[in-house]
């Protein structure tokens, strides 16, 4: 297996030296004094060239280790390595940022040694606010061993960029808004090491240290850094907002870098965190975000009124007067959690519809809505939410929401199994609609759903009943889409049953039901946004319909 990785294709090498917009500026290599100096173990570190190379060399008795100077906000770190040769088991060469506190943050290159023949492994992880494992894996597509290799950190107020030959091989993306913390505050020194670690490092620690083999070597040269330098109690930088770092083409990549990312993931990765569902059986908040369309997804209509952004991870929906446009999952679903971001279509969206829905394709079908109803320009969106169940609906509520959702992303989601189904915005719920089959109301509970979105034109009624048209003048109108999260039991459309019903993190007693918190935020929701609600609508219903009463929405 170890040879086959140096022949993989050559095609992501040839790309990695072609320009790019967002590409970082090429490093300054510098001698070793300028920026960095020793830390531990000083008679282990070997400096050649006039300081411009190094190594490090690790024995039985100790490793040894570098850092910088100085401490950064942001900035563009790298650092050429060659990766001890042979039989480097049980070693650990790394190269990271770290502050010095008890809630530390940490971004990490850790380079895992293995035996002769065998390749290396490159573990990277983020640590923010002393909360770390966030581990992932991967093999190199070039042996690290043989020549040096430039491993990069581009760090600025919107992502952390890991880098390999340019090749970014993972991105951390602020997510603040979903109450995951990213390194903002705390200036970080760059730190290199090559110590012991066979305690872990190697299959787990099963592959030990073969200390005949010592010294083992690591070599060194660049030591470029390209950062804001602060005090290291400083809470920002002087000049932020003003560097190279700062600017748009580095607040995300472009759609080059995104298909080599996805090239990476695709052929190298051996180990991701957002994918353990044994350790995360909830995904983690920032991986939701880290999914391109076509993992989940597919086009259903109008192809070509659907455009893609950032290597697919982010889309938009265009609707003019000839034709609206959608997208549905790839599989079918018995049970799960299902999100998407949405900003929805600014301006006048009077008679435009934006939905997020799941639904069986049968006569007798199921199905769970998310509608966005437009409006007029300075008039709210109204969310409509319904449920059918064996072909039967009419099971309307309407809100307004507490913000403008044409403005930026908010996430919304449905989380489904046997219990209930909750619907949420940003993780506030704004509806449930518990299992009554005891009292003979039917609940999706047998027919599998395929997700769809579109957008589409309704002005026969989503906009004050139909009184208020669509304005082609205004058009297109565009919604835009990213997340893409899909956690769910995939059955195929036949199936009755899921293979891991009762098994599922969304089948545990804590899902059955909302716990006091979240009623809270439903009864506030229900009081203060609510606009209508099928329950309460006694011309309709003259006999209060039987889940009603369960749902509490009397």
């Amino acid at each position: 297996m170890g040879s086959s990785l140096w022949t993989l294709p050559l095609i992501l090498a040839s790309l990695a030296s072609a320009a790019l917009c967002a590409t970082p500026p090429r490093p300054v290599d510098v001698p070793f004094g300028r920026n960095y100096v020793p830390t531990w173990a000083y008679d282990h570190i070997k400096y050649f060239n006039g300081g411009s190379e190094i190594q490090l060399l690790l024995d039985k008795y100790t490793g040894t280790g570098f850092q910088s100077k100085g401490s950064y906000l942001f900035g563009h770190f790298s650092m050429y390595i060659k990766m001890v040769p042979g039989d480097s088991a049980g070693t650990v060469a790394a190269f990271y940022l770290s502050s010095q506190n008890a809630e530390h943050d940490e971004i990490d290159f850790e380079f895992l040694g293995n035996r002769t023949g065998q390749p290396y492994i490159l573990q990277t992880n983020v640590f923010t606010g002393g909360k770390g494992d966030r581990e992932q894996r991967i093999y190199l597509w070039f042996d690290p061993t043989k020549a040096y290799h430039r491993y990069s950190v581009l760090w600025n107020m919107y992502q952390i960029v890991f880098l390999v030959d340019n090749v970014p091989i993972r991105v951390f993306k602020n997510n603040k808004d979903l109450g995951v913390k990213f390194p903002f505050e705390q200036p970080m020194k760059v730190y290199n090491s090559l110590w012991n670690a066979d305690d872990w490092a190697t299959r787990g620690g099963l592959e030990k240290t073969d200390w005949s083999k010592a010294p083992f070597t690591a070599a060194y040269k660049g030591f470029h850094i390209d950062g804001c330098e602060t005090s290291v109690n400083a809470r920002f930088c002087a000049t932020q907002g003003k560097r190279w770092w700062d600017q748009a083409e580095f607040r995300d990549l472009d759609a080059a870098q995104w298909r080599r990312l996805r090239w990476v993931r695709k052929k190298n990765t051996i180990y991701n965190y957002c994918t353990d569902r044994s350790r995360y059986p909830q995904l983690p908040p920032e991986c939701r975000m880290d999914v391109q369309f076509g993992r989940n997804y597919v086009p259903t209509w109008a192809f070509d009124h659907i455009k893609y952004f950032n290597g697919g991870s982010e889309i938009q929906l265009h609707l003019d007067k000839y034709t609206g446009t959608g997208f549905q999952s790839k599989g079918s679903y018995l049970f799960g959690h299902f999100s998407m971001y949405i900003k929805m279509v600014p301006g006048d969206s009077a008679g435009t519809v934006t939905a997020f829905y799941l639904s069986s394709q049968t006569a007798e079908h199921d199905e769970i809505d998310f509608e966005f109803l437009g409006n007029r320009t300075g008039q709210p969106y109204i969310l409509q939410t319904n449920v059918f169940t064996g072909g039967k609906g009419d099971r309307e509520q309407r809100i307004y929401l507490w913000f403008d959702p044409t403005l930026a992303y908010h996430r919304y989601s449905i989380l489904w199994n046997m219990y209930q189904i909750v619907f949420y915005v940003d993780d506030v719920p704004i509806r449930v609609f518990k299992n009554c089959k005891d009292l003979g109301v039917k609940f999706p509970f047998f027919q599998p759903m395929k997700i769809y979105n579109s957008l589409w034109n309704a002005d026969d009624w989503a906009t004050r009943g139909g009184l208020e048209k669509t304005d082609w003048s205004k058009a297109p109108f565009i919604a835009t889409y990213k997340g893409f999260h899909i956690d769910g039991c995939e059955a195929s459309v036949n199936a009755r049953f899921c293979a891991t019903q009762g098994k599922s993190w969304w089948d545990q007693p804590e899902f059955r039901d909302l716990d006091a918190a979240q009623w809270r935020r439903l009864r506030w929701v229900r009081q203060k946004y609510t606009i209508y609600n099928y329950c309460t609508d006694r011309k309709r219903y003259p006999q209060l319909p039987p889940e009603c009463r369960r749902d509490r929405d009397i």
